[in-house]
């Protein structure tokens, strides 16, 4: 059984020592929707909401959050990340916004917290910017679907 690496051997968290692992691009890819009612996300194909271009907002956030992910989730590596790519797609058929994201770097460890946070932030910006017409929302789905460099190689869900 594999043990869990932010722990110490008396069960103590700490950040893992990555510094005799080698240097390899990596890339992780993540993704996530926002559900909402037809009418709310017409507002976003109309450009009607009050706040603003809610898709453009929710893009560099979700940019933004890439780049900070190490000062919110405690035990995380601040990282040279090279590229930070996000997409988010009007979807009629959810009804809602579908959300991916990509996080490359050279480095010892991998971005799938990254790409997580892009997603997660992202996500949280079209709540934020859409909740006065709709506090019913749902963020859901949001999970790793590509990783790959390091030592454990290439994860690709199904």
């Amino acid at each position: 059984m594999m043990s869990l690496t932010h722990f110490d051997d008396k069960g103590r968290a700490h950040m893992v020592d990555v510094g005799d692992k080698a240097v390899t691009d990596r890339v992780a890819v993540a993704e996530g929707r926002v559900v909402m009612l037809p009418e709310t996300l017409a507002h976003v194909l109309e450009g009607t909401a009050k706040k603003g271009d809610v898709l453009g907002v929710a893009r560099i956030a979700g940019i933004m959050a890439a780049k900070r992910t190490s000062d919110l989730i405690p035990l995380c590596h601040p990282l040279p990340i090279t590229k930070v790519a996000m997409e988010l797609i009007p979807d009629p058929d959810l009804p809602g916004v579908r959300i991916e994201a990509t996080v490359k770097t050279s480095g010892q460890t991998g971005v799938e917290m990254e790409a997580l946070t892009a997603v997660s932030v992202a996500a949280l910006t079209v709540y934020d910017m859409l909740k006065a017409v709709e506090k019913s929302m749902r963020i859901e789905g949001v999970r790793v679907i590509l990783k790959e460099g390091g030592k454990s190689g290439r994860y690709e869900a199904e």
